[in-house]
């Protein structure tokens, strides 16, 4: 049964989640559109003051988040690093997908597998948890369904907690969770701007964002963000489409209930679109050495997709100061491939040798969350402590097919090739992928201030995980329940500027593998430690981060010598063992250095290991600094900035054998950096024009190499310049 067969089942649910305050929301809603003055509403308990949500540099932020423990902490308060890419970063940079976000986030790495899939890494793990407004999604970003191209329009920051999530993100790696916060109908007056842009290779855009209240009183509001961008790529052949649509409204039903409702849709329309990379060896078995615009693609490929996300959140304070949450979000991530895919190696002299692998798919994602979330202040032993309280169901369909094919014709001469390739004949229509996984979790955390200078966090999560379904033929019948994910965290503040801190942190993996006697195994364990210093300069303004990591996975299955599964033929048994260990450090330094000066700067390393000492994930880089740092002029140079930074990371390779001669052989990136600039005028306090230039010594480098023995090219110098006018 595909995803799209269970819209009544999904309807209901999310009416099941909504009943409850139906008549509070219809009942209340003609208050919000009275012309008369209405109280401003509170969305936030009190001890979360207006005064302390303050933005001291354009880099970092005094917001309360909730991404990693769900108490509403700054990150000078969060015994976990973490890092938020704000809306004045991403401008300044130019930054208009999530995986350029990546790509400069502190700490995090992306690897292209293609035209149009990355994979994101943090400590030795690829990343798997996303949040949407504080709210678990689940993405797998090598499958491509839009997840990895999603437009930085949409959002306000991006924030990347690093190591375990479990207590809020459920299942997942030990890597890091990145959560995507919306912009929201939050403007009680007419304010917006409007973006025009164009690159190298013919790249042009155009970004529209409004928002305005819908009645005299500020009471309701709306926000409505429209982007389209179009254009050619480095790669022969290769093109893209973008079209993106938003809207948000706001309501305050009442001094203390807010009523947030929105949608967005996200069209991503490639052409020539790879599947997999450039052949390393020649026939020979020496290296390739390709331009970088050499293609696989055909002229008719095409790897299109969808994104349409409807959220709904109720947000209530009492008169105690303790805050409810309703949050219920809908995710639907579809794709339609038209694919063409080139392996082997072929001659350097004739370019015969390739073979070949044409697709013709559909996939469709949904996911539906429904979150219910309290939090607030309670006196135990004459002080003041805060306790979080949530509930979480998550329901996800995936469906896949794909086509039969026939009369597919050889590639000929590769080295000539310029992707006019004709399409197979299309067959009949298979099913792919059709399973259903509901995950389930309660958790909780309180902070307990034990003196004016410790404090403790203490929480949990339960969880229940199922998957039901088949995948390529393989049926996917399994599950955990009642997991328990425990988080700890403890913190010291010497003197009002210095916190140090320890945290033990975990998240789980359920398994499909069963053990000697038929039973299967227990998840995998991710358990995450994390000893570190926050410190906070010029009043906040200046924050920096110095933490050591231990990451060691556990119960992770391996084959069990020549053991069988009872009751099959030869299904391969499986027992648990010590799994993967990442040990490394991090520094980050983010903030104002003077009024005119903000800087980012961050270094990563770490080294991971199996538990045979082989390291692991090695295709990622151990070793990366990031630096981005902005100055405004003043005086006679009033309304001048300039900007510049520079991303250096180690080498990172992958082991894999020569095909053409059976050795072993290593395909290595050497560490390069990535030098980028930026300079804008303001012409008037709305008008500006921006010159960004980003790969500015136009390094060669490969931005994968060794996934499936294929490489592939990073992004050649590109420049781009831009006007914006706000309002």
């Amino acid at each position: 049964m595909s995803a799209s067969s269970h819209p009544h089942r999904r309807l209901a649910l999310a009416g099941l989640a909504i009943a409850p305050f139906a008549s509070l929301t219809f009942g209340t809603l003609a208050y919000a559109q009275q012309d008369a003055a209405a109280p401003t509403v509170t969305t936030e308990p009190a001890q979360r003051s207006l005064e302390e949500v303050v933005v001291t540099s354009r880099y970092t932020t005094n917001e309360r988040l909730d991404s990693a423990t769900g108490l509403g902490l700054t990150l000078y308060e969060t015994p976990q690093s973490v890092s938020v890419m704000t809306a004045e970063r991403i401008a300044d940079q130019g930054l208009r997908s999530l995986t350029d976000v990546v790509i400069n986030a502190s700490g995090v790495s992306a690897r292209a597998q293609d035209s149009t899939r990355y994979t994101f890494s943090a400590r030795g793990f690829d990343i798997n948890n996303y949040q949407i407004d504080g709210v678990p999604i689940y993405w797998q970003p090598g499958n491509n369904a839009g997840e990895t191209q999603s437009d930085t329009s949409l959002y306000e920051r991006i924030e990347v907690v690093r190591g375990a999530t479990g207590l809020l993100t459920g299942a997942g790696n030990p890597s890091a969770s990145i959560n995507l916060v919306r912009k929201h109908a939050d403007s009680r007056e007419l304010a917006g701007s409007v973006d025009l842009w164009a690159g190298r290779w013919d790249r042009v855009g155009a970004t529209g964002d409004v928002s305005a209240p819908l009645n005299s009183s500020g009471g309701l509001r709306g926000r409505l963000v429209a982007h389209y961008q179009e254009g050619d790529d480095f790669r022969d052949l290769a093109g893209d489409e973008t079209s993106v649509v938003y809207g948000a409204f706001d309501a305050d039903l009442s001094s203390r209930t807010l009523l947030r409702l929105g949608a967005s849709y996200q069209d991503n329309n490639p052409t020539a679109s790879t599947w997999g990379g450039l052949p390393v060896w020649y026939a020979d078995g020496s290296r390739t050495d390709w331009q970088r615009a050499k293609t696989t693609a055909a002229r008719w490929t095409a790897w299109s997709s969808t994104v349409e996300n409807y959220y709904l959140d109720l947000i209530h304070e009492f008169d105690s100061g303790w805050r409810a949450k309703l949050s219920v979000n809908n995710n639907i991530n579809a794709s339609d491939q038209m694919l063409l895919y080139l392996s082997g190696s072929p001659d350097r002299i004739t370019g015969l040798g390739m073979n070949v692998s044409p697709r013709n798919a559909e996939t469709e994602r949904e996911q539906l969350s429904v979150s219910l979330h309290l939090d607030g202040e309670y006196t135990l032993f004459g002080r003041r402590h805060e306790l979080t309280l949530g509930v979480v169901d998550h329901e996800e369909d995936n469906f896949a097919s794909s086509r039969e094919r026939s009369n597919v014709a050889p590639v000929g001469n590769f080295l000539e090739w310029d992707g006019s390739y004709p399409q197979p004949d299309w067959g009949a229509s298979n099913v792919d992928i059709d399973m259903s996984t509901e995950q389930f979790g309660v958790y909780g955390a309180t902070r307990l201030t034990l003196s004016d200078q410790w404090k403790l966090i203490l929480g949990a999560r339960v969880a229940d995980w199922e998957q039901r379904g088949s995948s390529y033929g393989v049926e996917r019948n399994f599950g955990d329940d009642n997991v328990v994910i425990p988080y700890a965290g403890v913190l010291y503040e010497i003197n009002g500027q210095h916190n140090l801190y320890a945290s033990y942190t975990e998240i789980f993996q359920p398994q499909n593998l069963q053990d000697r006697n038929g039973d299967f195994l227990d998840p995998i364990i991710g358990e995450s430690r994390e000893l570190g210093l926050k410190s906070q300069f010029l009043q906040g303004a200046l924050q920096t981060t110095l933490a050591i990591f231990d990451i060691l996975q556990d119960d992770l299955g391996q084959a069990d010598g020549n053991f069988i599964v009872p009751g099959t033929d030869n299904a391969q048994a499986y027992y648990a063992a010590e799994g993967t260990e990442s040990q490394g450090y991090e520094l980050e330094v983010v903030g104002r250095l003077t009024p005119e000066w903000d800087v980012s700067l961050s270094y990563t390393h770490f080294d991971a290991e199996d538990a045979d000492g082989r390291e692991v994930n090695t295709a990622h880089p151990r070793e990366m600094l990031k630096l981005y740092t902005t100055y405004r002029f003043a005086n006679s140079l009033d309304g001048l900035t300039l900007a510049g930074g520079v991303n250096w990371q180690g080498r990172n390779y992958t082991d894999t054998t020569n095909p053409v001669t059976g050795q072993p052989e290593r395909l290595q990136q050497d560490a390069y950096s990535l030098v980028s600039l930026m300079a804008r005028y303001d012409v008037t306090p709305q008008l500006s024009l921006q010159l960004n230039a980003d790969n500015l010594l136009d390094e060669t480098y490969y931005s994968q190499i060794g996934f499936y023995s294929q490489l592939e090219f990073g992004e050649p110098r590109n420049v781009t310049a831009s006007v914006r006018y706000a309002f």
